[in-house]
């Protein structure tokens, strides 16, 4: 009996040591202050509120899986989106089990499918390149998806290029229901080469802003498991080489007609290149170069490299850009998986957990101006922007003061979100503070409003 004492107790705290140091576990981003969803109606930039939970609302986990309990809602406003999409982000009610322990696959490798195929650490749903609409040779048209009827499943249209026009201010858009990222989850606004006006009204928010001076936060998990981060890594696997851009190894052939692959099989003819159909409107339209740099990613979108979450070292996935921070295919994770794909959305847990709390926390009046904080426009009119750099995981007090100190206006920049708004068209022009008060401590920036 003391043996086997013994034996649970070595258990049960190699299972909480577990938890505490697991990023599998510990980097959900838990909504613990009851944070509702938001959504945009074209037209209107004030946001309608929802009477759905954001983020993730319960992680519990086993030995060797962890189940992610989230409504699939983010905290950062969704919508428009004006493709004619009738639908909103809408609760998924949904439970996902991911494994503790991922394998890399030594087989035939995986092909990532339509609809989810991983999961944000706010619970929104990660999906691969396609929207389900392919070229139909007979017909001489696309086919499949919204488009209705079925194509030849073999010139795959690309949702990042096709679909822009109907994503929000993040990147994101629902399907029926389901709202998702097929990209990386950064505002379109702050990229370096603005290729969707979107913002120009709504909100430049999404899940993180992209820091090319820091390694980019851990943003998902794949469903084999394996995590995934923003843009940015260390250079080398070991962690040496400073901060550089991770890079895709796929890049646009070049054709003008479309009638093989680039592995050189002839298939079933796709639409010649144009300007209806230009290179990058379809998935084969890219070849894979094997990478012969450190900061080039392999056939899957990644590579094993050491991280601040992992500083063993893991297989990572990165959500790739080019150099004008705009998406670059494959985008996330594919088109192959690397390792097992054991993750699976589930309808409920049938084995004995242990729930993780996400440690709290408080706000601190210690100054400290480690928060990268941007406010903008400075000179201000009729508003101003504090926008965060790289990824907000918790809820962060932000106030207003005018030369006096005098409190004039206050605001949460809420976790997951990365923006807060004051309206200062009532204010008088003068010199005004913004306090950024966090865990962290406190942080100050100066601003000027100007009439």
């Amino acid at each position: 009996m003391k043996l086997k004492g013994l034996f649970l107790a070595t258990l049960i705290t190699n299972i909480v040591a577990q938890a505490q140091t697991n990023p599998a576990i510990t980097g959900w981003m838990q909504n613990t202050t009851n944070i509702m969803g938001r959504h945009y109606v074209s037209g209107n930039s004030t946001p309608i509120n929802d009477n759905v939970l954001a983020n993730v609302q319960t992680v519990q986990y086993s030995t060797n899986w962890v189940y992610v309990s989230t409504k699939g809602i983010p905290a950062y406003i969704t919508g428009p989106f004006l493709d004619g999409n009738p639908s909103l982000a809408s609760n998924q009610n949904a439970i996902f089990k991911f494994p503790l322990n991922p394998v890399q696959n030594t087989g035939t490798p995986t092909a990532t499918t339509m609809g989810n195929i991983g999961v944000f650490v706010n619970g929104v749903a990660l999906f691969d390149y396609r929207d389900g609409v392919s070229w139909k040779n007979s017909t001489g048209a696309l086919a499949g998806g919204p488009l209705g009827g079925t194509g030849d499943g073999v010139w795959n249209r690309d949702a990042v290029v096709a679909e822009k026009p109907g994503f929000d201010c993040s990147k994101g858009h629902p399907a029926m229901g389901n709202y998702h990222h097929h990209q990386n989850p950064s505002a379109y606004k702050l990229d370096q080469n603005v290729i969707s006006t979107i913002c120009n009204l709504y909100d430049s928010d999404g899940l993180y802003v992209i820091d090319s001076t820091q390694h980019s936060p851990l943003i998902g998990f794949a469903y084999d498991g394996f995590p995934i981060y923003g843009a940015y890594g260390y250079k080398n696997a070991d962690g040496t080489g400073g901060i550089v851009r991770m890079k895709s190894s796929w890049t646009l052939r070049n054709i003008t007609t479309r009638t093989t692959y680039y592995t050189g099989a002839t298939v079933t003819a796709g639409p010649a290149v144009s300007s209806t159909y230009p290179l990058g409107y379809f998935k084969e339209d890219y070849q894979f170069t094997s990478p012969t740099a450190s900061d080039y990613l392999d056939e899957h979108n990644g590579r094993f490299c050491v991280t601040p979450e992992y500083p063993a070292g893991i297989y990572c996935y990165f959500a790739t850009v080019d150099a004008n921070w705009n998406s670059a295919y494959p985008y996330a994770v594919g088109p192959t998986f690397y390792g097992v794909k054991t993750a699976a959305k589930v309808t409920s847990i049938s084995e004995s957990t242990t729930t993780y709390n996400a440690p709290a926390t408080s706000i601190s009046e210690a100054t400290n101006d480690s928060f990268e904080v941007n406010v903008y426009p400075n000179p201000a009119n009729d508003f101003i922007a504090v926008q965060i750099n790289g990824m907000n995981k918790e809820n962060l007090l932000v106030e207003l003061f005018d030369v006096t100190g005098k409190l004039v206006q206050s605001n949460y920049l809420y976790q997951g979100t990365t923006i807060a708004f004051f309206d200062t068209q009532r204010l008088y022009s003068g010199v005004y503070f913004i306090k950024l008060h966090g865990s962290a401590g406190v942080s100050s920036r100066k601003v000027i409003i100007q009439k």
